[in-house]
């Protein structure tokens, strides 16, 4: 395990919004594994989310219009899911 003070040394050159898009990525890469829309569909529309309600203060806008069109997505990613 990782002292605390190496992962705050990492995250202190990056804004939120970078840190949530590179776990963001990373999950959807594990997803995409196990072939399941409907659980991909879940991921878009938890981290659309996520990406709505971080704070501008300490984020840029651009990723509050990845969030919106992450949320929107979602939907339908969900309901065309075969399973």
């Amino acid at each position: 395990m990782l002292p605390l003070q190496v992962i705050d040394s990492f995250l202190l050159n990056y804004e939120i919004g970078q840190v949530l898009l590179l776990v963001f990525a990373l999950g959807t890469l594990g997803l995409l594994g196990l072939g399941s829309k409907k659980v991909l569909g879940l991921h878009f529309g938890a981290f659309g989310l996520i990406f709505l309600v971080t704070p501008q203060a300490v984020n840029s806008r651009i990723y509050l219009f990845l969030g919106l069109a992450l949320v929107i997505i979602a939907p339908m990613i969900f309901s065309v899911a075969d399973e």
